[in-house]
């Protein structure tokens, strides 16, 4: 294996996974460890690599030719692409270690920041060192860090919830919001509870919208309430409703009454409508512009980063006020359209209205039919009175035409089973 000695694993972390061709096939996620029953160090007996579809497959360490800081290397053979599932005697070294709380030999204690695998002159890796930051009890000061080998570290191998989460963050943090979704729904669930507490605002809903409904729920009742209201306040409208669908009308009332008001009222609104409706799955806050603006004016609302691909796609056109419901809906124009037309030019000239907007209560089989009639990204929803209400898009249509456990990963591992490829017993 052509590879440094020793690798510290949490710098492993999201490096690509290459195939023999040079193609990527997925990024680490964690290393595996065995536990023994004597005293040495547990043996690193693979990688967890993550694939498309967020697939969590195991890499066995023998497979692996080369490891750097930028790659990981496999030789040729057949993937073993079957679901990793953990074994009663091993170990996941960055999900389980990073963070817990452990004693020095000289009596110091501290908190595991990274630890490292070494590979022996017979070509067996095992846990080698580890790097422990000192608690100092003072908030100003970070305490030491000390490389020690692993025997000089007690606490390794209890079991138990003595961690905090400042490290695991860290490894976690480059993760897009979808994949950190994933790694949450690996965790135990105080586990998961506690780094989602730890996520700022913004991030955790996020994360929450990638999220299966059930653990949602789990995450936002182990927030006090003031804090569960924050986070649905960064959410999207439309996924904030969806979220509060799943609680009772009672707790759905307290956390509406502690957001903004004018955060509230579009989750309100949208939580009105029927299941299954325009209404229902529509985001009532896409891109508006009146018809005097100009094509730059557009193109530069567009470009606003917040914006998903999908409610960027286009831009619609109504008469003032310009927030849902607005005045009456003109039209709108597709971005691909905007890039075509001079960027003094205004959006009243430019504007199409040949397609029907949906209603609220369009039905979700029928927005669907007409998005793929139509080819389109995203429709218009108006109300009896002509006034641009908001907007559904492609996202949304999926996300609901979806079972409702597609987000759950023990679901989407049970419905793949059958195609899991062609399958090598020696990965684990």
């Amino acid at each position: 294996m052509s590879t440094p000695n020793r690798v510290y694993l949490a710098r492993l972390a999201g490096v690509a996974v290459f195939d023999p061709n040079g193609d990527q096939v997925g990024r680490v996620r964690d290393a595996v460890a065995r536990m023994r029953a004597t005293q040495r160090p547990p043996e690193v007996v693979g990688l967890v690599a993550e694939m498309p579809m967020r697939r969590r497959i195991f890499l066995s360490i023998n497979r692996i030719t080369s490891i750097d800081p930028d790659a990981v290397v496999l030789g040729s053979g057949t993937l073993n692409l079957r679901r990793f599932e953990k074994r009663p005697n091993e170990l996941l070294v960055l999900q389980e270690l990073l963070d817990r709380r452990v004693q020095l030999d000289s009596g110091q204690a501290g908190s595991v920041v990274d630890v490292a695998m070494e590979c022996s002159r017979g070509g067996e890796w095992s846990l080698s060192r580890v790097a422990v930051r000192e608690h100092t009890g003072r908030l100003t000061r970070r305490g030491n860090l000390h490389q020690v080998d692993w025997d000089r570290v007690r606490g390794l191998g209890a079991v138990g919830d003595n961690r905090g989460t400042a490290n695991l963050l860290a490894v976690l943090e480059d993760m897009r919001p979808a994949d950190l979704a994933n790694a949450l729904q690996d965790l135990p669930d105080a586990r998961r509870n506690e780094v989602a507490a730890a996520l700022d605002d913004e991030r955790l809903a996020d994360v929450l919208s990638e999220l299966p409904e059930r653990d949602q729920v789990e995450i936002l009742a182990a927030l006090d309430r003031q804090r569960a209201a924050d986070v649905l306040e960064e959410m999207e409208p439309d996924d904030a409703a969806d979220l509060l669908n799943e609680l009772p009308p009672p707790e759905q009332d307290v956390l509406l009454d502690l957001m903004e008001p004018d955060e509230a009222d579009p989750v309100r609104q949208l939580l009105r409508y029927a299941s299954g409706t325009a209404g229902s799955v529509m985001t009532s806050e896409p891109v508006i512009l009146p018809p005097d603006a100009t094509v730059a004016e557009a193109l530069a609302r567009i470009r606003e980063a917040q914006l998903s691909p999908a409610v960027a796609a286009q831009v619609f056109v109504t008469r003032a006020p310009l927030t849902t419901p607005t005045g009456r809906y003109l039209g709108m124009v597709h971005f691909q359209r905007l890039l075509r037309e001079p960027p003094a030019d205004l959006l009243g000239g430019i504007v199409v209205n040949d397609i029907d907007p949906l209603r609220t209560s369009t039905p979700l089989p029928e927005i669907t039919r007409r998005m793929a009639t139509y080819d389109m990204v995203g429709m218009p929803v108006v109300d009896r009175n002509n006034r641009l209400v908001g907007a559904v898009t492609v996202d949304d249509v999926l996300d609901h035409s979806l079972p409702r456990d597609w987000r759950d990963r023990d679901a989407a591992s049970t419905s793949s089973a059958t195609d899991d490829g062609t399958l090598d017993g020696d990965d684990e």
